[in-house]
């Protein structure tokens, strides 16, 4: 299969895994596009572009590249990859005139004053020279994943200068606010300072090398050993500058094991990311007005009195993260709170929650956390956090088999217990930058399942909840509730961020060919849309991170939400909890948030069953507008089942040779 084929008429889209991931990630870069985002905002998305390429090549591309490498459907991939980094590449230089005018500007080297040259000659000189590291031109194979490197030399490769990751590469001219200069240009310019006289020019090349490790053998013990053998994972990408000499990328590709289409010739700068800083150091009024997200009355002052009244449900960002982080430092202090139970995934830097955590240990309470040490690209901060856990009091029960996504804290206080389940990964960044689903709740059946998961784990056995599901019970449930709305009037929302399982994909064709109505609200990864079935991406301002199934039942909606995506790894090499949302009015705001994004025409991507995506800007109906009043502009999903795509064209499905 090269590409997202679609086989003869009546038959479904399908594609791979990573392809689909790819073309998630073209629509991130078209968010570049849009007039309606500031331009700072639009900056921004080609950095995420460009970072989300990066983890492309370090982690999404691993499977094809082991085990596919040089067929037909892995050199689609690269092809599919390499088109998106031109267009990056005029992406940058169309977005530069649009930051000139914002008085925000990146200028060459030979526009600097006299004096400005003389400053950045001694910057360099002090700040950057101790940290280069200059070797031999035969050691590129060790060269390190994602670091800029400068190669130079007289008619051979001779040297490399890798360039230090502590320093910006954008700096910012004294005295000129909003103007900055490329490190990489200036150590171009100066390379008296690095390297012998009449060393050559030198040009500029990255590399990407994978970066997973075997999760299967992997606990808190041999993770430091895991994480230093990252720097020997296969390179899976070379990027070399236009102009590089061809005899120079030729020796490097060798001596890196890389085929020649696995080398990617970009127009100078290399590595967009750098683009981060102009957005981070730029003028708010560049930027998305603030979020002001809403409060729960009375849950800052007693969270616990608060669920006591019922269950709370809220839709991160919108409805403020701090509750989470509140209910963590309430559970912390309350002197009638004796025991906590926390999973933790991504924690970040900085994570309010776990230095509840902390606190509470400290004050003499049992919290106990599942840590899951490895979590991709996390390995290292949450390592960090077990030992301030480890040292703080916390117990940090030990890694299963299986890696834990489930997202749950529960809290024993005095006779009663409380549980707070969600989409999301207690990380205090993420929570106000991600949407995601929030149930607080006293429901004994819940708490009773949360506590349940915990005791299993840690007695090293497979958790069997009886009213939340995890593991191959959400993909049975799922078939099992598609087969009933599989009639003619039957009904099924599901919002996942990646939908692959062949058994709930079979599901949803069979119920839409029985007549059934199937939405599917799909962020990055679907790999067959079937006739009848409509399939929308959402991208805009937050990131959809929420997961979501709904059935109509005849009128009466069951909801299930929670940690997992609709994929094998999910439903068999991870424990994760998919939780039913039973009060009336929590119920109601789910379906009217879901009924928002299949209305949406701000935000939107038809996908289509041949591969294609057609955007769905410039209406009125934005399902992430920030006034709190998402769900109250449409709450029938046959509003919008047919309004048709405008403001962006449609882009075409990718073929072979295209």
């Amino acid at each position: 299969m090269v590409g997202p084929t679609s086989a003869e008429h009546g038959e479904q889209m399908k594609t791979t895994q990573e392809f689909s991931w790819l073309r998630f990630n073209l629509r991130v870069l078209e968010q570049t596009r849009r007039a309606d985002f500031p331009i700072l905002e639009r900056v921004r998305f080609l950095a995420i572009w460009a970072s989300n390429l990066d983890e492309f090549y370090a982690a999404r591309i691993s499977r094809l590249f082991l085990e596919g490498r040089g067929s037909d459907e892995y050199r689609s991939l690269l092809k599919e990859a390499s088109s998106q980094i031109r267009l990056a590449d005029d992406t940058y230089d169309a977005l530069l005139p649009s930051l000139e005018e914002q008085g925000i500007r990146i200028v060459p080297v030979r526009s600097l004053t006299r004096e400005e040259k003389d400053y950045f000659g001694a910057f360099l000189a002090e700040e950057v020279v101790p940290l280069v590291d200059v070797v031999r031109g035969e050691s590129v194979g060790e060269a390190r994943s994602h670091t800029l490197y400068l190669a130079s030399g007289r008619g051979v490769l001779e040297h490399l200068l890798r360039l230090p990751e502590a320093v910006p590469r954008l700096l910012e001219i004294p005295g000129r606010t909003g103007t900055y200069v490329r490190l990489g240009e200036l150590v171009r310019s100066r390379s008296d300072l690095f390297l012998p006289e009449g060393s050559g020019e030198l040009y500029e090349f990255r590399v990407v090398r994978l970066a997973a490790i075997d999760e299967r053998k992997v606990d808190w013990g041999d993770l430091p050993a895991a994480l230093e053998s990252r720097l020997a994972g296969q390179v899976t990408h070379l990027e070399v500058e236009q102009g590089f000499p061809a005899h120079w990328t030729e020796a490097i590709r060798l001596a890196l094991g890389l085929e020649p289409e696995e080398v990617a010739h970009v127009r100078p700068p290399l590595d967009l990311r750098m683009l981060g800083k102009l957005v981070d150091d730029g003028p708010p009024e560049r930027k998305f007005l603030p979020l002001r997200a809403r409060r729960v009355p009375g849950f800052a002052r007693d969270a616990f009195a608060r669920i006591d009244e019922g269950d709370v449900l809220l839709y991160h960002p919108y409805q403020s993260y701090e509750a989470v982080e509140e209910f963590a430092r309430q559970a912390g202090a309350d002197p009638r709170v004796d025991a906590i139970r926390a999973t933790l995934y991504r924690v970040g830097d900085d994570n309010v929650l776990a230095s509840a955590l902390i606190a509470a240990a400290r004050a003499g309470k049992d919290v106990s956390v599942l840590l899951e040490g490895r979590a991709r690209f996390d390995e290292l901060q949450n390592l960090e956090w077990s030992l301030r856990f480890h040292n703080s009091g916390v117990r940090v029960l030990p890694l299963p088999e299986k890696k834990v996504h489930a997202k749950v804290i529960w809290v024993k206080r005095g006779r009663r217990t409380y549980v707070h389940l969600g989409t999301g990964n207690y990380n205090t960044q993420n929570g106000r930058l991600y949407t995601d689903f929030s149930l607080f709740t006293c429901d004994p059946k819940l708490t009773a399942d949360a506590r349940g998961f915990f005791d299993a784990l840690e007695r090293g056995q497979a958790p069997a909840p009886k009213h939340m599901r995890t593991g191959s019970a959400v993909r049975d449930l799922l078939v099992e509730r598609l087969r009933a709305e599989a009639r003619p009037g039957g009904h099924a929302i599901l919002k996942f961020n990646h939908l692959t399982d062949p058994a709930v994909l079979r599901a949803i064709a069979e119920a839409a060919e029985a007549g059934a109505r199937i939405n599917l609200l799909v962020r990055t990864t679907i790999v067959e849309i079937a006739p009848g079935v409509r399939a929308r991406s959402i991208v805009g301002r937050f990131l959809e991170h929420a997961r979501v199934a709904a059935f109509a039942r005849g009128g009466r909606w069951e909801v299930y939400t929670g940690s997992l995506d609709a994929m094998p790894r999910n439903f068999d090499s991870r424990y994760e909890l998919f939780f039913p949302v039973r009060d009336r009015r929590a119920k109601a705001s789910v379906l009217a948030e879901l009924h928002a994004q299949l209305s949406d025409d701000v935000n939107a991507f038809e996908l289509s069953d041949d591969g294609g995506q057609q955007a769905s800007w410039g209406g009125k109906l934005n399902s992430q507008h920030p006034d709190g009043h998402r769900g109250a502009r449409a709450t029938r999903v046959e509003k919008t089942a047919g309004r048709k795509a405008r403001s962006a064209p449609r882009i075409a499905p990718a073929a072979a040779g295209t």
